[in-house]
Protein backbone atom coordinates (compact mmCIF):
# COMPACT_ATOMS: atom_id res chain seq x y z
CA UNK A 1 0.00 0.00 0.00
CA UNK A 2 1.44 3.69 -1.09
CA UNK A 3 -0.86 6.84 -1.06
CA UNK A 4 0.13 10.47 -1.06
CA UNK A 5 -1.88 12.89 0.03
CA UNK A 6 -2.60 16.94 1.01
CA UNK A 7 -2.24 17.34 5.20
CA UNK A 8 -5.88 19.06 5.30
CA UNK A 9 -7.78 15.86 3.34
CA UNK A 10 -6.01 13.52 5.40
CA UNK A 11 -6.39 15.50 8.83
CA UNK A 12 -10.28 16.32 8.69
CA UNK A 13 -11.28 12.42 8.79
CA UNK A 14 -8.80 11.48 11.68
CA UNK A 15 -9.97 14.33 13.70
CA UNK A 16 -13.55 13.12 12.82
CA UNK A 17 -12.46 9.05 13.69
CA UNK A 18 -10.70 10.76 17.13
CA UNK A 19 -13.66 10.48 19.42
CA UNK A 20 -14.07 6.82 18.04
CA UNK A 21 -10.61 5.89 19.36
CA UNK A 22 -10.50 5.16 22.84
CA UNK A 23 -7.36 6.02 24.98
CA UNK A 24 -7.77 2.78 27.19
CA UNK A 25 -8.63 -0.03 24.64
CA UNK A 26 -9.46 -4.46 25.49
CA UNK A 27 -7.33 -5.36 22.46
CA UNK A 28 -4.43 -3.52 20.96
CA UNK A 29 -6.13 -3.31 17.65
CA UNK A 30 -8.90 -0.92 18.56
CA UNK A 31 -6.35 1.78 19.29
CA UNK A 32 -5.32 1.52 16.06
CA UNK A 33 -7.38 3.10 12.38
CA UNK A 34 -8.15 0.74 9.42
CA UNK A 35 -6.43 1.75 6.26
CA UNK A 36 -7.67 0.53 2.97
CA UNK A 37 -7.22 1.47 -0.65
CA UNK A 38 -8.80 0.88 -3.10
CA UNK A 39 -9.79 2.16 -6.53
CA UNK A 40 -8.18 5.75 -5.97
CA UNK A 41 -10.32 5.69 -2.37
CA UNK A 42 -8.93 5.68 0.96
CA UNK A 43 -11.33 4.67 3.82
CA UNK A 44 -10.36 5.21 7.53
CA UNK A 45 -12.24 3.15 10.15
CA UNK A 46 -11.78 3.09 13.84
CA UNK A 47 -13.99 1.56 16.32
CA UNK A 48 -14.47 0.62 19.98
CA UNK A 49 -16.86 -2.17 19.09
CA UNK A 50 -20.21 0.16 19.96
CA UNK A 51 -19.86 2.29 17.64
CA UNK A 52 -17.78 2.23 13.90
CA UNK A 53 -17.21 5.21 11.62
CA UNK A 54 -15.31 4.90 8.23
CA UNK A 55 -14.43 8.17 6.02
CA UNK A 56 -13.93 7.95 2.54
CA UNK A 57 -11.37 10.04 0.89
CA UNK A 58 -10.93 10.26 -2.89
CA UNK A 59 -7.26 10.30 -3.48
CA UNK A 60 -6.04 12.29 -6.65
CA UNK A 61 -2.43 11.23 -6.78
CA UNK A 62 -1.98 7.27 -8.01
CA UNK A 63 -2.02 5.13 -5.24
CA UNK A 64 -1.05 1.43 -4.68
CA UNK A 65 -4.10 -0.73 -2.98
CA UNK A 66 -3.92 -2.38 0.28
CA UNK A 67 -4.92 -2.51 3.70
CA UNK A 68 -3.13 -1.51 7.37
CA UNK A 69 -4.06 -0.80 11.00
CA UNK A 70 -2.17 2.66 12.03
CA UNK A 71 -1.80 3.58 15.38
CA UNK A 72 -4.87 6.19 15.36
CA UNK A 73 -4.04 8.84 17.82
CA UNK A 74 0.32 9.16 17.01
CA UNK A 75 -0.82 9.27 13.56
CA UNK A 76 -3.41 12.49 13.69
CA UNK A 77 -0.41 14.16 16.44
CA UNK A 78 1.93 13.71 13.59
CA UNK A 79 -0.70 15.76 10.96
CA UNK A 80 -1.29 18.43 13.45
CA UNK A 81 1.80 19.23 13.94
CA UNK A 82 3.10 19.09 10.36
CA UNK A 83 3.44 22.79 8.39
CA UNK A 84 -0.12 23.31 6.13
CA UNK A 85 -0.21 22.60 2.57
CA UNK A 86 2.30 19.33 3.39
CA UNK A 87 1.84 16.44 0.90
CA UNK A 88 2.09 13.57 3.28
CA UNK A 89 3.28 10.03 1.79
CA UNK A 90 2.26 6.65 3.25
CA UNK A 91 3.77 3.73 2.49
CA UNK A 92 4.13 -0.20 4.61
CA UNK A 93 7.81 -1.27 4.95
CA UNK A 94 8.35 -4.67 6.78
CA UNK A 95 5.32 -4.36 9.40
CA UNK A 96 5.85 -0.89 9.44
CA UNK A 97 3.91 2.14 8.43
CA UNK A 98 6.05 4.94 7.24
CA UNK A 99 5.08 8.40 7.14
CA UNK A 100 6.98 11.23 5.27
CA UNK A 101 6.40 14.90 4.41
CA UNK A 102 8.83 16.92 3.29
CA UNK A 103 11.46 16.40 5.47
CA UNK A 104 9.47 14.96 8.00
CA UNK A 105 10.50 10.86 8.33
CA UNK A 106 8.15 8.52 10.89
CA UNK A 107 7.72 4.75 11.23
CA UNK A 108 5.21 3.48 13.44
CA UNK A 109 4.38 -0.12 14.35
CA UNK A 110 1.36 -1.72 12.68
CA UNK A 111 -0.85 -4.79 13.01
CA UNK A 112 -2.63 -6.43 10.18
CA UNK A 113 -6.07 -5.30 9.38
CA UNK A 114 -6.87 -9.01 9.42
CA UNK A 115 -7.40 -8.74 13.37
CA UNK A 116 -9.94 -5.36 12.86
CA UNK A 117 -13.38 -5.83 14.09
CA UNK A 118 -16.31 -4.99 12.45
CA UNK A 119 -19.73 -4.13 14.33
CA UNK A 120 -22.13 -6.63 13.79
CA UNK A 121 -25.25 -5.43 12.54
CA UNK A 122 -28.53 -6.68 11.90
CA UNK A 123 -31.28 -6.85 8.81
CA UNK A 124 -32.72 -3.44 8.23
CA UNK A 125 -36.50 -2.89 9.30
CA UNK A 126 -36.70 0.70 8.17
CA UNK A 127 -34.31 3.05 5.83
CA UNK A 128 -35.32 7.16 5.04
CA UNK A 129 -33.15 9.68 3.86
CA UNK A 130 -33.66 12.77 5.49
CA UNK A 131 -31.63 16.67 5.31
CA UNK A 132 -28.51 16.69 7.51
CA UNK A 133 -29.56 19.98 8.49
CA UNK A 134 -33.01 18.46 9.79
CA UNK A 135 -30.97 15.15 11.44
CA UNK A 136 -28.88 17.90 13.40
CA UNK A 137 -32.29 19.76 14.65
CA UNK A 138 -33.81 16.91 16.09
CA UNK A 139 -30.09 16.09 18.05
CA UNK A 140 -28.82 19.03 19.17
CA UNK A 141 -32.26 20.35 20.18
CA UNK A 142 -32.29 17.25 22.57
CA UNK A 143 -29.09 16.13 23.55
CA UNK A 144 -28.55 17.81 26.69
CA UNK A 145 -30.75 16.39 28.50
CA UNK A 146 -29.49 12.82 28.16
CA UNK A 147 -28.67 10.90 31.34
CA UNK A 148 -24.66 10.06 31.97
CA UNK A 149 -24.12 6.68 33.50
CA UNK A 150 -27.24 6.32 35.42
CA UNK A 151 -28.45 3.07 36.52
CA UNK A 152 -31.21 2.91 34.51
CA UNK A 153 -29.23 2.06 31.03
CA UNK A 154 -32.17 3.53 29.01
CA UNK A 155 -31.64 6.96 29.82
CA UNK A 156 -28.14 7.28 28.85
CA UNK A 157 -29.16 7.50 25.37
CA UNK A 158 -31.91 9.26 22.88
CA UNK A 159 -34.96 8.02 22.13
CA UNK A 160 -35.63 8.17 17.78
CA UNK A 161 -39.27 7.37 17.24
CA UNK A 162 -40.91 6.86 14.06
CA UNK A 163 -44.61 7.68 14.58
CA UNK A 164 -47.40 8.69 12.18
CA UNK A 165 -44.67 10.18 9.33
CA UNK A 166 -43.29 12.01 11.98
CA UNK A 167 -39.28 11.62 13.50
CA UNK A 168 -39.39 12.32 17.30
CA UNK A 169 -36.02 12.73 19.21
CA UNK A 170 -36.60 12.33 22.91
CA UNK A 171 -34.09 12.79 25.73
CA UNK A 172 -34.34 12.46 29.65
CA UNK A 173 -32.12 12.06 32.78
CA UNK A 174 -35.28 11.71 34.86
CA UNK A 175 -35.11 15.27 35.90
CA UNK A 176 -35.55 17.01 32.91
CA UNK A 177 -36.62 15.51 29.34
CA UNK A 178 -36.47 17.48 26.24
CA UNK A 179 -39.10 16.27 22.93
CA UNK A 180 -38.12 17.36 19.46
CA UNK A 181 -40.44 16.25 16.09
CA UNK A 182 -40.25 16.57 12.26
CA UNK A 183 -42.71 15.60 9.59
CA UNK A 184 -41.09 12.89 8.21
CA UNK A 185 -42.70 12.14 4.67
CA UNK A 186 -40.81 8.96 4.14
CA UNK A 187 -41.18 7.45 7.29
CA UNK A 188 -42.96 4.59 7.92
CA UNK A 189 -46.65 4.92 9.61
CA UNK A 190 -45.67 2.11 11.58
CA UNK A 191 -44.18 3.30 15.45
CA UNK A 192 -40.77 2.39 15.58
CA UNK A 193 -38.58 3.10 18.85
CA UNK A 194 -34.78 3.40 18.99
CA UNK A 195 -32.38 3.83 21.25
CA UNK A 196 -29.20 5.23 20.24
CA UNK A 197 -26.27 5.52 22.93
CA UNK A 198 -24.79 8.79 24.45
CA UNK A 199 -21.46 8.24 22.11
CA UNK A 200 -23.46 7.54 19.13
CA UNK A 201 -25.32 10.91 19.34
CA UNK A 202 -22.05 12.79 20.01
CA UNK A 203 -20.55 11.30 17.50
CA UNK A 204 -23.34 11.92 15.27
CA UNK A 205 -23.36 15.75 15.91
CA UNK A 206 -19.48 16.30 15.59
CA UNK A 207 -20.35 14.92 11.65
CA UNK A 208 -23.93 16.12 10.54
CA UNK A 209 -23.43 19.58 9.25
CA UNK A 210 -26.04 22.47 8.38
CA UNK A 211 -26.01 21.76 4.67
CA UNK A 212 -29.65 20.48 2.80
CA UNK A 213 -27.46 17.32 1.54
CA UNK A 214 -29.28 13.87 2.38
CA UNK A 215 -27.99 11.26 4.53
CA UNK A 216 -29.42 7.77 4.58
CA UNK A 217 -30.26 6.20 7.68
CA UNK A 218 -30.86 2.78 8.79
CA UNK A 219 -32.54 1.04 11.47
CA UNK A 220 -32.23 -2.83 12.99
CA UNK A 221 -33.03 -4.83 15.17
CA UNK A 222 -29.69 -4.11 17.12
CA UNK A 223 -27.92 -0.92 15.45
CA UNK A 224 -28.26 2.68 13.35
CA UNK A 225 -26.53 3.24 10.28
CA UNK A 226 -26.40 6.87 9.17
CA UNK A 227 -24.45 6.88 6.01
CA UNK A 228 -23.75 9.95 3.85
CA UNK A 229 -20.98 10.22 0.76
CA UNK A 230 -18.51 11.03 2.72
CA UNK A 231 -18.81 8.89 5.54
CA UNK A 232 -20.71 6.25 7.09
CA UNK A 233 -21.40 5.62 10.76
CA UNK A 234 -22.53 2.59 12.62
CA UNK A 235 -23.36 2.36 16.01
CA UNK A 236 -25.21 -0.18 18.38
CA UNK A 237 -28.62 0.44 20.33
CA UNK A 238 -29.70 0.36 23.80
CA UNK A 239 -31.78 -2.58 24.25
CA UNK A 240 -34.33 -1.14 26.36
CA UNK A 241 -37.71 -0.04 27.11
CA UNK A 242 -37.63 4.13 27.38
CA UNK A 243 -40.24 5.67 29.54
CA UNK A 244 -43.54 7.09 28.32
CA UNK A 245 -42.47 10.47 27.68
CA UNK A 246 -45.99 11.76 26.84
CA UNK A 247 -47.03 11.29 30.13
CA UNK A 248 -44.27 13.52 31.85
CA UNK A 249 -45.38 16.58 29.27
CA UNK A 250 -47.44 18.99 31.24
CA UNK A 251 -50.67 19.14 29.25
CA UNK A 252 -53.11 20.92 31.62
CA UNK A 253 -50.74 24.35 33.31
CA UNK A 254 -53.09 27.24 34.15
CA UNK A 255 -50.13 29.49 34.90
CA UNK A 256 -48.36 31.09 31.27
CA UNK A 257 -45.77 33.48 31.45
CA UNK A 258 -44.05 34.95 28.24
CA UNK A 259 -40.54 36.05 28.41
CA UNK A 260 -37.97 37.09 26.11
CA UNK A 261 -35.49 34.37 25.90
CA UNK A 262 -32.05 36.28 26.36
CA UNK A 263 -33.33 38.77 29.08
CA UNK A 264 -34.70 35.53 30.69
CA UNK A 265 -31.03 33.57 30.33
CA UNK A 266 -28.92 36.62 31.57
CA UNK A 267 -31.45 36.96 34.83
CA UNK A 268 -31.02 33.13 35.31
CA UNK A 269 -27.07 33.58 35.13
CA UNK A 270 -26.56 36.73 37.58
CA UNK A 271 -28.59 35.12 39.95
CA UNK A 272 -26.89 31.51 39.76
CA UNK A 273 -23.54 33.29 40.63
CA UNK A 274 -24.50 33.28 44.40
CA UNK A 275 -26.81 29.82 44.21
CA UNK A 276 -25.78 26.96 46.51
CA UNK A 277 -22.91 25.22 44.10
CA UNK A 278 -23.75 21.93 45.02
CA UNK A 279 -27.89 21.87 44.64
CA UNK A 280 -27.73 25.29 42.03
CA UNK A 281 -31.01 26.06 43.34
CA UNK A 282 -33.11 29.08 42.24
CA UNK A 283 -36.50 30.17 43.52
CA UNK A 284 -38.97 31.36 41.18
CA UNK A 285 -41.87 33.77 42.38
CA UNK A 286 -45.02 34.46 39.93
CA UNK A 287 -46.81 37.82 41.49
CA UNK A 288 -49.28 40.03 39.97
CA UNK A 289 -47.15 41.09 36.91
CA UNK A 290 -43.89 40.81 38.23
CA UNK A 291 -42.01 37.99 38.17
CA UNK A 292 -38.85 37.16 40.93
CA UNK A 293 -35.90 34.92 40.57
CA UNK A 294 -33.88 34.52 43.42
CA UNK A 295 -30.67 32.48 45.05
CA UNK A 296 -29.08 32.11 48.20
CA UNK A 297 -26.02 29.61 48.86
CA UNK A 298 -24.59 28.30 52.61
CA UNK A 299 -22.18 31.65 53.46
CA UNK A 300 -25.88 33.28 53.55
CA UNK A 301 -25.28 35.40 50.62
CA UNK A 302 -28.31 36.20 48.55
CA UNK A 303 -29.01 37.00 44.82
CA UNK A 304 -32.64 38.45 43.50
CA UNK A 305 -33.52 39.93 40.13
CA UNK A 306 -37.03 41.60 39.37
CA UNK A 307 -39.08 41.62 35.85
CA UNK A 308 -42.48 42.87 34.78
CA UNK A 309 -44.55 41.22 32.96
CA UNK A 310 -48.11 40.03 32.15
CA UNK A 311 -49.64 38.12 34.44
CA UNK A 312 -52.32 37.95 36.65
CA UNK A 313 -53.40 34.60 38.41
CA UNK A 314 -52.65 32.88 41.34
CA UNK A 315 -49.55 33.70 42.84
CA UNK A 316 -46.86 30.81 42.90
CA UNK A 317 -43.51 29.79 44.64
CA UNK A 318 -41.77 27.59 43.10
CA UNK A 319 -37.46 26.16 42.98
CA UNK A 320 -35.30 24.57 40.21
CA UNK A 321 -32.05 23.48 39.66
CA UNK A 322 -30.86 26.54 37.71
CA UNK A 323 -28.56 25.01 35.50
CA UNK A 324 -31.30 22.77 33.66
CA UNK A 325 -33.26 26.20 32.76
CA UNK A 326 -30.43 28.07 31.45
CA UNK A 327 -29.13 24.55 29.41
CA UNK A 328 -32.87 24.94 27.51
CA UNK A 329 -32.94 28.28 27.33
CA UNK A 330 -29.66 27.90 25.05
CA UNK A 331 -31.24 25.73 23.38
CA UNK A 332 -34.73 27.59 22.76
CA UNK A 333 -34.41 29.93 19.68
CA UNK A 334 -33.96 33.45 20.31
CA UNK A 335 -37.04 35.53 20.94
CA UNK A 336 -40.07 34.74 23.29
CA UNK A 337 -40.01 31.72 25.37
CA UNK A 338 -43.01 30.74 27.14
CA UNK A 339 -43.48 28.87 30.51
CA UNK A 340 -46.16 27.19 31.96
CA UNK A 341 -46.81 26.51 35.32
CA UNK A 342 -49.36 24.25 37.50
CA UNK A 343 -48.72 24.39 41.01
CA UNK A 344 -45.16 24.00 43.25
CA UNK A 345 -44.35 20.27 43.01
CA UNK A 346 -45.59 20.09 39.29
CA UNK A 347 -43.27 20.65 36.39
CA UNK A 348 -42.72 23.09 34.30
CA UNK A 349 -43.16 23.51 30.36
CA UNK A 350 -40.86 25.48 28.27
CA UNK A 351 -41.36 25.85 24.34
CA UNK A 352 -41.22 29.03 21.63
CA UNK A 353 -43.84 31.63 22.05
CA UNK A 354 -43.61 31.65 18.09
CA UNK A 355 -46.80 29.32 17.44
CA UNK A 356 -44.86 27.95 13.92
CA UNK A 357 -41.77 26.49 15.71
CA UNK A 358 -43.48 24.38 18.71
CA UNK A 359 -42.04 21.32 17.04
CA UNK A 360 -39.72 21.37 20.23
CA UNK A 361 -40.86 20.86 24.01
CA UNK A 362 -38.89 21.18 27.15
CA UNK A 363 -39.74 19.74 30.44
CA UNK A 364 -38.00 20.62 33.82
CA UNK A 365 -38.63 18.96 37.15
CA UNK A 366 -39.11 21.44 40.41
CA UNK A 367 -36.60 20.77 43.81
CA UNK A 368 -36.94 22.06 46.61
CA UNK A 369 -35.53 24.66 48.51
Amino acid sequence: MKLTIERETLLKPLQLIAGIVEKKQTLAVLANALFVVKDQTLTITATDLEVELIARIALSAPATPGKITIPARKLIDICRNLPDAEAITITINNNKVNVSAARSRFSLATLPADEFPNVEISQNTAEFLIPECDFRFLLDRTHFCMAQQDVRYYLNGLLLEINNGYLNSVATNGHRLAWTSLAQQAANDELLRVIIPRKGVLELLKLLGQSDDKVTVSLGQNHICVESADYKLISKLIDGQFPDYDRVIPKNGDKVITLNRDSLKQMLSRVAILANEKYRGVRVQLRENLLILSANNPEQEEAEEECKLEYIGEELDIGFNVSYLLDVLSSVPTGDVKLTFSDPTSSVLLESAVEEDHSCKYVVMPMRL
